[in-house]
């Protein structure tokens, strides 16, 4: 539990100390809106690797070189921990928003950053909310902003397993003209969720696969795109899985 201690307190002490960088980032923005962007993903990003270095938690990165530099893109990953996010965002080379689900939105303090950092909050119980939040990735993306989603719509609890993935999820690589980065992690369920409420050590292995563009694909393979990608997230999920056994 002590692990579990320390987190919560360095994220809770990080929300409290850091109001006034929030209203400093805010009359950046009124001026600046890229130069915001970039010190806020900073900010967030610092945050986050002190809660990855709390939690004893050892990333192995494979594939970032697959990463566009010059492109805003759309990641799509499998979700099994809270961790996925902050283990991700710390790699991100560009401001990039995360889907996130609605009730996140009235989060104290929380909220404020994630709107900073563009990230969108999705009602999936509201079919209209929920395409206006689709309308708006596509315009972030459009407007050089990353988005990353999990199309399976939620925390998938059974252990190598994955839900379908959401098919309207693709819609902003697709609208918006940005690739697909297939972002498949491994064992990020051993930090937290696998011995709730405790925190242990734990290898998660993080592999970005070489960017999908929809366009050179053919039509069947657009139709059923959630299919295509869940496919190749699944594969490269189990060779890792059995690549680093000794290590997770």
């Amino acid at each position: 539990m002590i692990r579990f201690i320390l987190v919560v307190c360095t994220v809770v002490l990080f929300l409290i100390f850091s109001i006034p960088l929030m209203i400093a980032e805010w009359i950046i923005g009124k001026f600046n809106q890229p130069l915001k962007d970039r010190s806020s993903l900073a900010i967030v990003n610092w945050a986050f690797r002190n809660v990855i270095r709390v939690a004893g938690t050892k990333v192995i990165a494979l594939g970032e070189e697959n990463i566009p530099k010059d492109t805003a893109v759309l990641y799509v990953g499998n979700h099994r921990s809270y961790f996925d996010i902050v283990l991700t965002y710390v790699r991100v080379p560009r401001p990039t928003g995360y889907v996130a689900k609605a009730e996140m939105a009235k989060w104290p303090l929380l909220s404020i950053w994630m709107r900073y950092l563009h990230c969108l909050f999705l009602d999936r119980s509201n079919i209209k909310e929920g395409l206006k939040t689709i309308l708006t990735g596509i315009e972030k993306v459009k407007s050089g902003i990353s988005i990353c989603i999990f199309p399976e719509g939620t925390r998938n609890k059974v252990p190598d397993t994955f839900l379908p993935f959401h098919e309207g999820s693709f819609k902003i690589a697709e609208k918006g003209n940005v690739p697909i980065i297939p972002m498949t992690i491994v064992n990020s369920a051993a930090v937290f969720e696998d011995q709730f409420p405790k925190i242990r050590k734990a290898t998660v292995v993080i592999e970005y696969g070489k960017p999908i563009y929809i366009k050179d694909l053919d039509k069947e393979t657009r139709k059923n795109l959630g299919t295509y990608v869940s496919g190749i997230i699944s594969e490269t999920y189990f060779k890792n899985k059995e690549n680093y056994k000794s290590l997770l």
